[in-house]
């Protein structure tokens, strides 16, 4: 046999090329759905510190003053810098004459003396001098006698926020080495003739049960993931770790193993030399949501935070209570009734009812990780996260598609009902659903009216004379039958193949039949369908359609009448089509396509918009026009939302604080 007859052989007459991508395809997929485990951190063998360089703090001779800290050592006639004294010296020369320059160069002494002393094992020393260098950096920040004198244009004013932050860091640091830091705890901490009662108290959607750990965003680095998104102020960026419990938030069970996320530790300081002669300065450390604040207001002027969302994303994802979840791609390939387990709605974020969820929904051979480039990406736009809520629908991808819609529908109305049982939280009622590859179908799906078409399908004869018993009856009825869900407002489909695709081909259907394990129940369901309804169906090939590979064969009898059901009156679509650059080889040969979706089955005439990327079937999601096209459509989306929701049928600006809306009507209808 020619080699040309080969391959026609092997991908049942295909062209050459798509012989090629399938096979390039299927190893992809082997690499990203599964096969190899992806890491997205490394631990740094030093921690991350913005005083690394200005400090010297890994120099031969150990950390060194700024120049400006020693010329006000030398225009005062204090001490020198590495002298035993010169603390002492300084604090005087500040009780006497104070001033912004001799309070930051009393707290970066403090800090080098911090660390020489950390370094050399005197834990008490270092907390006290630690303790010493945030409260004087925390007055020169903030201390309303040297408001005229304080320049933000000053270098030396990143440089007090900097050495404010280091300096707590150092302090939690040595706390959590002997218990850990929780919300509701209270630490004291003696800096020489003073001390500090501090009391640790959570901002924000979680709360105090919610928190088993602290660790520090400093001590990682990122892998796998294309942006770190870290923005500038005050405050130390944390991962909090989960502890699961028992309580009365319905949102628990949505909540996975081994979740983390993003918290800022920032500490007030009380007045300084304020009625505290002989007592202690009572301050509060502070753990505040970057999700639910970026800014707070100290002294009366609104502070920037210092946060990392990235890191405890990346933290979660790298978690072993989590990779059961990560790596199920294959396994829910191959075996979906192992998978119950590991179907439904989860959540990488509290529950907020003033936030509209976006449910990202999986293609084939995959899971939600696929998700958390685009995720990671929308959550850094603050206008996209003050308003959306990100949820994630995982389900097992041999199944056919429509199987898994009829499930998704089961899984968002018991949401609802667990989370809003009154329906008195108009958010969830402008959902948007974001589907990849077969994710798109399985979204579409939550948005047509079946009518009796997927039925007629089957059979022209009356469901009420099918022969069944009532489990097989519902469990058919409801695949069937379904009518939209009038609470999802928008479907964005990405790499769809709303025609089928040319990779379920003879070979793949054959093979996926060999290795898919389908689920027990479902094929004696089948069986006894077609035993005890003799004659009954016109197309019993339908019914035994068993995986997701025929289901999406551009044969399937469901892609059509897909194309033609009636969409809900109330969802507006868009869609998003790959295509592989036409460069080199691979463009070549998947010209016209993502390498697995052609583009004339990924179009659609009927939406409100739609765009090419130029990427593949496997990162199309990923690239960065999809995930702007996304942002956009959520802006667009939100406009339109917060316009409905206050009754005033029309768009508002994107920056109106739907959040501010949403509380206003509840007040309202009290």
């Amino acid at each position: 046999m020619s080699r040309s007859d080969a391959q026609a052989a092997w991908c049942d007459g295909r062209s050459r090329h798509v012989t090629l991508v399938c096979a390039v395809f299927a190893l992809s997929l082997c690499t990203l759905g599964g096969c190899a485990s992806q890491k997205y951190l490394t631990l740094r063998k030093v921690p991350r510190n913005p005083l690394q360089g200005p400090l010297q703090l890994l120099s031969f001779n150990g950390p060194q003053p700024s120049q400006r800290t020693e010329e006000i050592l030398r225009r005062y006639d204090v001490a020198k810098a590495d002298s035993e004294e010169v603390l002492a010296r300084l604090q005087a020369e500040i009780e006497n004459d104070p001033s912004a320059d001799k309070l930051y160069s009393f707290a970066e002494l403090a800090y080098i003396h911090a660390k020489r002393a950390d370094a050399l094992g005197r834990r008490g020393q270092a907390m006290e001098l630690y303790g010493a260098a945030v409260a004087h950096t925390y007055w020169y920040l903030f201390d309303e006698r040297f408001d005229q004198f304080r320049n933000p244009y000053d270098p030396q004013f990143r440089g007090a926020s900097d050495l404010y932050n280091a300096a707590l860091e150092g302090a939690m640091r040595l706390a959590n080495r002997d218990t850990q830091l929780r919300p509701g705890g209270t630490y004291t901490i003696g800096t020489g003739n003073q001390q500090f009662d501090i009391s640790v108290v959570a901002h924000g959607n979680w709360h105090e049960d919610d928190f088993e750990r602290l660790e520090f965003v400093s001590d990682y680095e990122i892998e796998n993931l294309s942006s770190r998104h870290h923005s500038y102020g005050l405050g130390v960026p944390m991962i909090a770790v989960r502890h699961p419990h028992e309580g009365e938030d319905p949102a628990e069970q949505f909540y996975p193993p081994g979740l983390s996320f993003a918290v800022t530790a920032f500490l007030r300081v009380a007045p300084r030399m304020q009625g505290h002669e002989g007592g202690a300065h009572q301050c509060v450390l502070e753990l505040h949501d970057p999700l639910n604040a970026r800014d707070i207001v100290v002294s009366n002027r609104l502070v920037p935070l210092e946060t990392d969302l990235t890191t405890p994303l990346a933290y979660f994802l790298d978690n072993p209570d989590f990779e059961e979840r990560k790596n199920i791609a294959t396994w829910a390939l191959l075996n979906p009734d192992s998978a119950d387990s590991l179907r439904g709605l989860f959540m990488l974020e509290p529950y907020d009812p003033n936030k509209i969820p976006v449910v990202m929904v999986h293609g084939l051979w995959s899971s939600p990780v696929t998700w958390m480039e685009m995720f990671n990406e929308l959550r850094s736009f603050p206008e996209i996260r003050n308003q959306y809520q990100f949820w994630f629908y995982l389900y097992p991808t041999g199944q056919p598609f429509w199987v898994s819609a009829r499930e998704m529908r089961e899984h968002l109305a018991e949401a609802r009902q667990s989370l809003d049982p009154e329906q008195r939280t108009p958010t969830l009622d402008q959902t948007v659903l974001v589907g990849h590859s077969m994710g798109g179908l399985v979204s579409k799906l939550q948005t047509l009216e079946s009518g009796d078409d997927y039925w007629r399908l089957l059979t022209d004869r009356p469901f009420d004379e099918l022969e069944a018993d009532d489990a097989t009856r519902a469990a058919l009825a409801q695949t069937v039958f379904f009518e939209p869900n009038p609470s999802i407002r928008r479907v964005v489909t990405i790499g769809t193949p709303h025609r089928g695709s040319e990779y379920a081909n003879d070979y793949t259907r054959w093979l996926a039949r060999k290795l898919i394990a389908l689920p027990e129940m479902m094929v004696s369901a089948t069986s006894r369908l077609n035993r005890e309804n003799p004659g009954f169906f016109r197309n019993t090939d339908l019914l035994t359609i068993s995986t997701s590979i025929d289901s999406l064969a551009p044969d399937s009898p469901v892609l059509p009448v897909m194309l033609r059901s009636p969409r809900s009156q109330r969802t507006t679509y868009h869609n998003i089509i790959g295509l592989v650059p036409d460069e080199g080889l691979v463009g070549s040969l998947a010209a016209g396509s993502d390498g697995i979706v052609e583009f004339d089955s990924a179009h659609l005439d009927d939406v409100a918009s739609e765009i090419t990327v130029p990427a593949d079937h496997l990162t199309v999601h990923h690239h960065p026009r999809a995930i702007l096209e996304v942002r956009r459509i959520l802006l667009e989306h939100q406009a339109f939302a917060i316009a409905e929701m206050s009754g005033k049928g029309e768009a508002v600006p994107a920056s109106y604080d739907l959040g501010q809306s949403y509380r206003r009507r509840e007040a309202a209808t009290r």
